[in-house]
């Protein structure tokens, strides 16, 4: 018998820690409604962007760098919306438009009723995946 995942507050699923793609699987089936498509959207172009690409879920959310340590970009869900954060956004161009307490890190929102620039999104990734991830 294999029970549902509990979810957070704000949809946000609870998935174990791990390393891997399975354990992103994992994360991204456990969305529910509108958020689990965006959620599949987002894995693949980051996936798509960046070779050998490494992926975890730490705290209920997944996280993407070139190694296991140092992680460039991560999401999770919100009640109304996807949250996608980037720790070194000041440094992107354009900055993300998301602001945040602390003083590198950017957010992009992403509401079911408002697309998002997959060119845009994409151009960050490959951005921020040139730089310095940060270390969690």
């Amino acid at each position: 018998m294999t029970s549902e995942p509990v979810l957070l507050s704000g949809g946000n699923p609870q998935i174990t820690k791990g390393f891997g793609d399975e354990k992103v699987a994992d994360y991204i089936a456990a969305v529910p409604g509108w958020k689990q498509a965006v959620c599949r959207q987002l894995d693949g172009l980051i996936s798509d962007a960046v070779p050998n690409l490494s992926k975890a879920v730490k705290w209920n959310t997944p996280f993407y760098g070139l190694d296991d340590r140092h992680w460039f970009v991560s999401f999770h869900c919100l009640t109304k919306y996807v949250k996608v954060a980037f720790p070194a956004g000041t440094e992107l161009d354009p900055v993300p438009p998301g602001t945040s307490k602390q003083p590198r890190v950017r957010y992009l929102d992403i509401y079911e009723d408002a697309p998002f620039d997959a060119e845009q999104f994409i151009s960050w990734v490959k951005q921020a995946s040139a730089m310095p991830g940060e270390k969690y």
